[in-house]
């Protein structure tokens, strides 16, 4: 009996690569507007370099691509480039066809929700509050609350333990093979992964299931539950 889903947040709530992609271009045109001189698709690319290797959260890669292009540090490129990047992920930030509604429907059949994520508690919430999802979860666990990564168990039993669930009662949603299913399976949830999510073309995710499309939780659980669609 299937008693609470944990979901991922980027890339299974929201399509997080998209998001970021378009962000990104957003704050390079700020700077090029305000009078970097720069070739935007060079800068792109260093951006992306940056994140790969210090985190796709790393706060400060505007700071950093504005002082090797520019030679030195200057407030207003930086100023230019968080409007531009802040404007056009608040655009761009949109949950997967089919999550709103699925979730209702979870929640109206009495099962609890929760998110654990990798990413620094504040820009979940302000994901979370973006998307109006803030209020449909009974717990949400990021780094910043059990400070360890996926797939630690740390983080997926601090979100059991917040439901007052045990692990063969849940099932963790997510599109990331060696952190999320990996993470879950090793406690002893069942897993389900995030096909439509996954950016890395994960040939063996190791999951107990797989879903195309988010709404096809909602069978996953029917079946389990033995109830009729």
């Amino acid at each position: 009996m299937i008693r609470a889903i944990i979901l991922d947040l980027d890339n299974t709530l929201v399509d997080f690569s998209l998001l970021k992609r378009q962000a990104v271009r957003g704050g390079i045109t700020g700077m090029l507007e305000a009078g970097l001189k720069a070739d935007p698709e060079e800068v792109y690319r260093r951006i992306f370099e940056i994140y790969e290797a210090k985190g796709w959260e790393y706060q400060t890669v505007f700071d950093d691509v504005i002082a090797e292009f520019h030679g030195s540090h200057n407030y207003k490129y930086l100023a230019a480039a968080i409007t531009g990047y802040k404007k056009s992920r608040e655009a761009s930030l949109t949950p997967y066809p089919g999550v709103y509604a699925s979730l209702i429907t979870l929640i109206k059949q009495g099962i609890k929700l929760a998110v654990v994520s990798d990413a620094p508690g504040r820009e979940a919430w302000l994901r979370l509050y973006q998307l109006n999802f803030h209020h449909l979860f009974d717990a949400v666990v990021t780094y910043s609350d059990s400070m360890e990564l996926k797939p630690s168990p740390k983080p997926f039993q601090l979100a059991l333990d917040k439901l007052e669930v045990r692990p063969e009662e849940s099932m963790m949603v997510g599109d990331w093979a060696e952190r999320d299913m990996t993470g879950a399976k090793n406690i002893g949830m069942l897993t389900v992964f995030a096909r439509y999510g996954d950016i890395f073309d994960t040939k063996d995710h190791g999951a107990d299931y797989e879903i195309s499309a988010f709404d096809g939780i909602l069978d996953i659980v029917r079946n389990l539950n033995g109830e009729k669609a």
